[in-house]
Parts: structure tokens; C-alpha cells; sequence
């Protein structure tokens, strides 16, 4: 009597042999089912490659007398829809122009730049803050803000001039970063004045 392990051990190399022509035959097959999945011969390659690895890994799991060609095509397409899902929506953008393109300025830099010069504009004399509110913010001249303050225009002039130096040190700027407070931002006609 012979010990059935020993027959499926005898018939083991025999199996191995003609599966591995079996997947060799089908190479060429699944190369173009590849190539019409993917529609780029390097990805294909990649992916026969995959689907190879994966079939002699599995190689126990093929039943003998079945479809190889269907079991490996099975194999290739799964890999395929795997892969598609994991990097179906990655964007090959190696110089970054994409992404720039797509690139958002996060809001919390902004809000936290508005709380710093608000932080600063309080840390001014109340007449420097005032006459760089009237004239940066506003938009209002030297002269209607000298009008409103019951000042001479020279002083406004002044006071913008020493509250945006003072407001570049606090905001650690240099006092030529700060934008120009000399011309109003719209026509003097158009704003009413406020005694």
C-alpha cells in the first residue's frame, strides 16, 4: 500500500512543471490584457509583473484541469481595480505645477497676522493710533484728518509717520514693508466729514 502524501508529493513536481509552462504560455495574453486596462505598456508591465507574483504565490489554491488563463486574467484584473482604487486619484505632478495651481492659503495665517496687528495698533499712543486709523484706514488726507483732530495737518503728518514706524517695530517689519498712508484710498469729495 502506498501512503497517499507520497503520491500527491510524487505528482507535486509534475504539477509545478506544467503550471509553470501553463503561466509562461499566458504571459503574452496577460500582457495585453494589461495594456488594454492600463492603456501604458510600463504600468501593464508592472502589473503582469503583480498578477505573476501573485499566481505562484497562490500557486496551491489553482486547481489542476480548470482555466489557467481565466484564474490569472481573474488575478490581473483584481490587481488592477486594487491599484486603481489606491492611486486612481493621484496626479503625477513632479515640478509642483499642479499643486500650486490647486494651493489654498490657509485662513488661520491670516486671522493670526489681523490679530497681531491688531495687538499692535493698541499698543499705540492714542494719537498715533488714531491719525494711522484716519489716514491708512480710512483713507482720509492729512488735512480733513487735521480738521477732525483740531490739529494742524504738519502734526497728522507727524503722528502717521512716528505711529507706522512704532507699528513696523511691534510687527518686526521694516518701516518700508507697511503700505503708503499718503494718498487716500478714495477721492476726499466722496467721504463725509465728521465734526
Amino acid at each position: 500500500m502506498s501512503n497517499p502524501a507520497s503520491r500527491q508529493d510524487a505528482a507535486a513536481p509534475h504539477v509545478a512543471a506544467s503550471f509553470k509552462t501553463g503561466i509562461l504560455a499566458e504571459m503574452p495574453h496577460l500582457r495585453a490584457f494589461a495594456a488594454s486596462l492600463c492603456g501604458s505598456m510600463t504600468l501593464a508591465d508592472d502589473l503582469v509583473q503583480e498578477t505573476l507574483l501573485k499566481a505562484w504565490a497562490h500557486a496551491g489554491s489553482f486547481m489542476a484541469g480548470t482555466n489557467l488563463r481565466a484564474w490569472l486574467f481573474t488575478i490581473l484584473r483584481n490587481s488592477y481595480y486594487t491599484h486603481h482604487r489606491r492611486y486612481g486619484r493621484e496626479i503625477a505632478d513632479t515640478d509642483g505645477l499642479h499643486a500650486a495651481q490647486v494651493a489654498v492659503a490657509a485662513n488661520q495665517e491670516f486671522h493670526m497676522d489681523l490679530l497681531d496687528f491688531r495687538q499692535a495698533l493698541l499698543g499705540l499712543p492714542v494719537e498715533q493710533r488714531e491719525a494711522v486709523i484716519m489716514v491708512g484706514a480710512m483713507g482720509l488726507s492729512h488735512e480733513e484728518a487735521a480738521v477732525i483732530c483740531d490739529v494742524a495737518a504738519g502734526t497728522i503728518k507727524s503722528r502717521v509717520s512716528r505711529g507706522r514706524a512704532r507699528l513696523a517695530g511691534l510687527l518686526g517689519l521694516a518701516s518700508g514693508d507697511l503700505p503708503d498712508m499718503s494718498a487716500p484710498s478714495t477721492p476726499p469729495s466722496s467721504l463725509p466729514l465728521v465734526r
